[in-house]
Protein backbone atom coordinates (compact mmCIF):
# COMPACT_ATOMS: atom_id res chain seq x y z
CA UNK A 1 0.00 0.00 0.00
CA UNK A 2 1.17 3.50 -0.86
CA UNK A 3 0.20 6.64 1.03
CA UNK A 4 -1.58 9.33 -0.96
CA UNK A 5 -2.12 13.05 -0.52
CA UNK A 6 -5.32 14.76 -1.63
CA UNK A 7 -4.46 17.54 -4.06
CA UNK A 8 -8.07 18.65 -4.36
CA UNK A 9 -11.27 18.44 -6.32
CA UNK A 10 -12.27 19.98 -9.62
CA UNK A 11 -14.87 19.68 -12.33
CA UNK A 12 -13.69 17.70 -15.34
CA UNK A 13 -14.59 19.31 -18.64
CA UNK A 14 -16.56 18.77 -20.86
CA UNK A 15 -18.59 16.29 -18.75
CA UNK A 16 -18.91 18.62 -15.73
CA UNK A 17 -18.24 15.63 -13.47
CA UNK A 18 -16.24 16.27 -10.30
CA UNK A 19 -13.00 14.40 -9.66
CA UNK A 20 -10.73 14.14 -6.67
CA UNK A 21 -7.04 14.08 -7.50
CA UNK A 22 -4.68 12.16 -5.24
CA UNK A 23 -0.91 11.93 -5.48
CA UNK A 24 1.39 9.17 -4.34
CA UNK A 25 3.39 10.63 -1.44
CA UNK A 26 6.61 8.76 -2.27
CA UNK A 27 6.33 8.65 -6.05
CA UNK A 28 5.20 10.37 -9.20
CA UNK A 29 1.79 8.79 -9.81
CA UNK A 30 -1.49 10.66 -9.59
CA UNK A 31 -4.82 8.96 -9.04
CA UNK A 32 -7.93 10.71 -10.43
CA UNK A 33 -11.24 9.38 -9.12
CA UNK A 34 -14.57 10.58 -10.50
CA UNK A 35 -16.97 11.34 -7.67
CA UNK A 36 -20.43 12.81 -7.07
CA UNK A 37 -21.04 16.50 -6.36
CA UNK A 38 -21.99 16.08 -2.66
CA UNK A 39 -18.77 14.19 -1.94
CA UNK A 40 -16.75 16.76 -3.90
CA UNK A 41 -18.26 19.43 -1.66
CA UNK A 42 -17.52 17.38 1.47
CA UNK A 43 -13.87 16.93 0.45
CA UNK A 44 -13.48 20.60 -0.49
CA UNK A 45 -15.03 21.71 2.83
CA UNK A 46 -12.61 19.48 4.75
CA UNK A 47 -9.62 20.81 2.84
CA UNK A 48 -10.71 24.41 3.37
CA UNK A 49 -11.42 23.87 7.06
CA UNK A 50 -15.06 24.90 6.70
CA UNK A 51 -16.95 24.37 9.96
CA UNK A 52 -20.68 24.28 9.22
CA UNK A 53 -23.05 25.45 11.96
CA UNK A 54 -24.42 21.90 12.18
CA UNK A 55 -22.48 18.72 11.41
CA UNK A 56 -22.65 17.37 7.90
CA UNK A 57 -22.84 13.61 7.34
CA UNK A 58 -19.07 13.03 7.28
CA UNK A 59 -18.58 15.20 10.38
CA UNK A 60 -21.28 13.19 12.13
CA UNK A 61 -19.63 9.90 11.17
CA UNK A 62 -16.24 10.97 12.54
CA UNK A 63 -17.91 12.05 15.79
CA UNK A 64 -19.86 8.77 16.03
CA UNK A 65 -16.73 6.68 15.52
CA UNK A 66 -14.87 8.58 18.24
CA UNK A 67 -17.80 8.76 20.69
CA UNK A 68 -18.32 5.00 20.38
CA UNK A 69 -14.73 4.52 21.48
CA UNK A 70 -13.18 3.65 18.14
CA UNK A 71 -10.52 5.20 15.96
CA UNK A 72 -10.38 5.52 12.19
CA UNK A 73 -6.81 4.31 11.66
CA UNK A 74 -6.65 4.63 7.87
CA UNK A 75 -8.63 4.38 4.67
CA UNK A 76 -7.56 2.12 1.86
CA UNK A 77 -8.46 2.29 -1.80
CA UNK A 78 -8.26 -1.43 -2.35
CA UNK A 79 -9.36 -2.26 -5.87
CA UNK A 80 -10.86 -1.15 -9.14
CA UNK A 81 -13.28 -3.34 -11.06
CA UNK A 82 -15.07 -2.25 -14.24
CA UNK A 83 -13.78 1.30 -13.67
CA UNK A 84 -15.33 1.43 -10.19
CA UNK A 85 -13.04 2.06 -7.22
CA UNK A 86 -13.53 0.27 -3.89
CA UNK A 87 -12.30 1.31 -0.48
CA UNK A 88 -12.37 0.23 3.15
CA UNK A 89 -12.31 2.13 6.42
CA UNK A 90 -9.93 0.54 8.93
CA UNK A 91 -11.16 0.98 12.50
CA UNK A 92 -8.95 0.21 15.49
CA UNK A 93 -6.39 -1.40 13.18
CA UNK A 94 -8.47 -4.56 12.67
CA UNK A 95 -12.06 -3.88 11.60
CA UNK A 96 -12.57 -3.18 7.89
CA UNK A 97 -15.78 -1.57 6.63
CA UNK A 98 -16.54 -1.26 2.93
CA UNK A 99 -16.93 2.34 1.71
CA UNK A 100 -16.95 4.42 -1.43
CA UNK A 101 -13.55 6.05 -1.94
CA UNK A 102 -15.12 9.52 -1.99
CA UNK A 103 -16.71 8.99 1.44
CA UNK A 104 -13.55 7.37 2.77
CA UNK A 105 -11.45 10.35 1.62
CA UNK A 106 -13.90 12.85 3.17
CA UNK A 107 -13.72 10.95 6.48
CA UNK A 108 -9.94 10.64 6.39
CA UNK A 109 -9.51 14.38 5.86
CA UNK A 110 -11.74 15.13 8.85
CA UNK A 111 -10.12 12.53 11.09
CA UNK A 112 -6.55 13.28 9.99
CA UNK A 113 -5.89 9.68 9.02
CA UNK A 114 -3.76 8.34 6.16
CA UNK A 115 -5.20 7.50 2.76
CA UNK A 116 -3.59 4.48 1.13
CA UNK A 117 -3.96 2.81 -2.26
CA UNK A 118 -2.93 -0.65 -3.32
CA UNK A 119 -0.17 -1.07 -5.89
CA UNK A 120 -2.72 -2.80 -8.15
CA UNK A 121 -4.96 0.29 -8.12
CA UNK A 122 -2.05 2.63 -8.77
CA UNK A 123 -0.76 0.38 -11.55
CA UNK A 124 -4.20 0.19 -13.18
CA UNK A 125 -5.44 3.78 -12.77
CA UNK A 126 -2.46 5.86 -11.68
CA UNK A 127 -1.07 8.41 -14.08
CA UNK A 128 2.68 8.91 -14.02
CA UNK A 129 3.56 12.58 -14.27
CA UNK A 130 6.78 13.39 -16.04
CA UNK A 131 9.01 16.10 -14.63
CA UNK A 132 8.16 18.45 -17.50
CA UNK A 133 4.47 18.05 -16.60
CA UNK A 134 5.03 19.64 -13.18
CA UNK A 135 3.90 22.98 -14.68
CA UNK A 136 0.50 21.38 -15.31
CA UNK A 137 0.35 20.25 -11.68
CA UNK A 138 1.23 23.77 -10.54
CA UNK A 139 -1.58 25.20 -12.71
CA UNK A 140 -3.95 22.66 -11.15
CA UNK A 141 -2.86 23.73 -7.66
CA UNK A 142 -3.41 27.38 -8.58
CA UNK A 143 -6.88 26.45 -9.79
CA UNK A 144 -7.59 24.70 -6.49
CA UNK A 145 -6.56 27.84 -4.61
CA UNK A 146 -9.22 29.79 -6.51
CA UNK A 147 -12.13 27.34 -6.36
CA UNK A 148 -14.53 27.12 -3.43
CA UNK A 149 -16.60 24.22 -2.13
CA UNK A 150 -19.78 25.90 -3.40
CA UNK A 151 -18.53 25.33 -6.95
CA UNK A 152 -19.21 21.61 -6.46
CA UNK A 153 -22.68 21.78 -4.96
CA UNK A 154 -25.36 19.92 -6.90
CA UNK A 155 -27.46 22.18 -9.06
CA UNK A 156 -24.86 24.91 -9.26
CA UNK A 157 -24.93 26.72 -12.57
CA UNK A 158 -21.44 28.04 -12.03
CA UNK A 159 -18.73 25.81 -13.42
CA UNK A 160 -15.24 26.70 -12.25
CA UNK A 161 -12.93 27.84 -15.01
CA UNK A 162 -10.58 25.34 -16.58
CA UNK A 163 -7.09 25.75 -15.08
CA UNK A 164 -5.53 25.66 -18.56
CA UNK A 165 -4.10 29.03 -19.64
Amino acid sequence: MKELDVLGVRVEMPTNNPIVLLREREGQRYLPIWIAAPEATAIAYAQQGVQPPRPLTHDLMVTLIADLGHRLEEVRITSMEDNIFYAVLVLDGTKEISARPSDAIALALRAGTPILASEDVLDAAGVAMAVEDEDEVERFREFLDQVSAEDFEAGSDDTPPDPQP
